[in-house]
């Protein structure tokens, strides 16, 4: 059949590399994420009766099964090649999954910092089976980021949180396939908030496909110019940005840290969020605002989502679509909008959640043809 290399997609760094801080001669350490599809969701919006496209961007699509894969290609792929032996983070749960998987790829050791008895269970089962070294502390995913920040100088170790500038850079290629996926940029964005990198990330692609400033920049070492934001417009103008937290979670609501933050929700579970001045930028330079829903309203989401589209996402997820649906009901959106919403994590990281919440249970039946056609027709 010949060599179909070139028909093969291998991962967002290889599709946005100009836009990226990679070197020609970078070894790339890639799982072929991104990708991900974006879909409209057509049901919803008959359901709520306005004259609104709403789409859905599909994160659990990603290898590990959420957007962190988006960052952690950049991140691992520089830590990679600067030699690191070993890569280091705090989790709720995704970044330990992303982290480990990555790690693997490129043959060096993860360690994940996880909170005790926090975590959903299929995030931890997918650090534990890729080799990540995981230490469970008796605290939450704050005092847990703030122990990795300060062990980065007494141990060989790169951290791999948000914190890390190239991870903030992988993050920003959805907004380029959502730009690429529609032809234009959304009216509205919207997307669920907890250390605030993703929210940081999103704003930071829109500007830069739009040429305007970026809520920060980075630069190589030794280099006094920033790299990447110097391109030619893509589209003329960007989103307002909505960024939606857990009711006893949501620190940019309150403006200001929490200290225990708790929510059913547990990717979003967090107090003190590392990208709180570019979050907050993004906020105010797209006009947008941040608001929290209770966990109710999150399982609710989370529920309709799965009935209606048929997409299963964890319920840090939802809040993005439950928190942008009840806008438009209240009025804060117009009519015609184009909205995008992002889905950051697959309903399989936190099965249990989910089934606590199904409204029906396997039906017990006998192995006959009688049996079963009695249960579809009472059940039509």
């Amino acid at each position: 059949m010949g060599d179909l290399e070139g028909f093969r997609y291998s991962g967002l760094i290889e599709r946005y590399r100009d836009r990226l801080p990679v070197d020609k001669d970078s070894k790339i350490i890639s799982l072929s994420e991104g990708d991900t599809p974006l879909i409209r969701l057509d049901n919803l919006m008959g359901e709520i009766g306005h004259d609104i496209q709403l789409y859905a961007k599909f994160e659990g699509a990603n290898p590990t099964g959420s957007f962190k894969d988006r960052g952690m290609t950049m991140a691992v792929t520089q830590a990679a090649n600067e030699g690191a032996q070993a890569i280091i983070c705090a989790s709720t749960g995704n970044t330990s999954a992303s982290a480990a998987a990555y790690a693997a790829r490129a043959g060096i050791k993860a360690f994940v910092i996880i909170p005790e008895g926090k975590i959903a269970l299929g995030k931890l089962a997918q650090a534990m089976i890729q080799g990540a070294i995981v230490l469970q502390i008796e605290g939450n995913f704050d005092d847990g980021m703030q122990i990795v920040k300060d062990i980065a100088d007494v141990a060989p170790v790169k951290i791999v949180n948000s914190v890390n500038p190239y991870r903030l850079q992988g993050q920003k290629t959805a907004s380029f396939e959502i730009i690429d996926a529609l032809g234009r940029a959304p009216d509205y964005h919207a997307l669920p908030v907890g250390n605030a990198g993703n929210i940081s990330a999103y704003w930071a692609g829109f500007c830069e496909y739009a040429a305007k400033q970026p809520v920060q920049e980075y630069r190589r070492a030794g280099e006094s110019e920033p790299f990447a934001y110097k391109f030619a417009p893509v589209v003329d103008s960007v989103p307002v940005i909505c960024g939606y937290q857990a009711e006893l979670a949501n620190p940019f609501v309150q403006r200001e840290m929490i200290v225990e933050p708790e929510t059913i929700a547990t990717a979003i579970r967090i107090g003190r969020p590392q990208s709180w001045e570019f979050a907050w930028a993004a906020h105010d330079e797209s006009g947008g605002w941040f608001d929290s829903l209770s966990d109710h309203e999150i399982l609710q989401a989370q529920a309709l989502l799965a009935e209606r589209e048929g997409l299963f996402c964890e319920p840090a997820s939802a809040i993005s679509v439950g928190g942008i649906l009840r806008d438009i009901r209240r009025g804060k959106i117009a009519d015609g909008s184009v909205i995008t919403a992002t889905l950051t994590g697959h309903g399989l990281k936190d099965p249990d959640t989910a089934i606590q919440q199904c409204k029906t249970s396997p039906l017990s039946v006998s192995a006959n043809v009688d049996s079963v056609k009695r249960a579809i027709l009472d059940n039509l």
